[in-house]
């Protein structure tokens, strides 16, 4: 089920040349973000672990690449639709939801999965677990009206 079409990069250079190194090297390059944390007594950038989200364009029916932050559990793992706490959710989210076949890419293990947006209890363990991968994700919520919501994504299993 992998998806299939004509990739195109994003807009962002940063991203663009983010996806292009992690891939390149099987996710030995490029696989993590550089984040500053500030705490009253600690301020200090510290390297999170990113994975490439890959979907099909909504309105492009193109394939687009997004590296977000890695947040995973048991073999399953959720993106957070954050946007740094913007208004409106990122375009991936609307992809995703639009088509919740996906690729993931964690370093070198590409998987084949299927997405769905979690509410309620699961949302709240998936909160949770992302809030303690990325702190930031807290402050951004904090400071937009949407409710910024999660998709949990497992893998696909191939039936032969």
């Amino acid at each position: 089920m992998p998806l299939t079409g004509e990739y195109e990069p994003s807009k962002a250079q940063f991203v663009r040349d983010q996806v292009e190194l992690y891939e390149s090297s099987d996710g030995m390059q490029g696989a993590t973000l550089g984040v500053l944390v500030t705490r009253e007594d600690d301020e200090r950038v510290r390297d999170l672990p990113v994975v490439i989200l890959t979907t099909l364009g909504v309105r492009s029916g193109k394939i687009r690449k997004t590296p977000l932050m890695r947040v995973e559990h048991e073999g399953s793992y959720a993106v957070v639709a954050s946007m740094a706490g913007a208004p409106e959710h990122p375009v991936w989210y609307h992809n995703v939801v639009a088509d919740p076949r996906v690729e993931l890419q964690d370093g070198p293990v590409r998987r084949d999965m299927l997405a769905r947006v979690v509410t309620e209890d699961e949302k709240a363990v998936w909160w949770a677990r992302a809030v303690e991968a990325f702190p930031d994700y807290a402050e951004y919520q904090r400071k937009t009206d949407r409710e910024i919501p999660v998709l949990v994504l497992k893998p696909v299993v191939q039936e032969y």
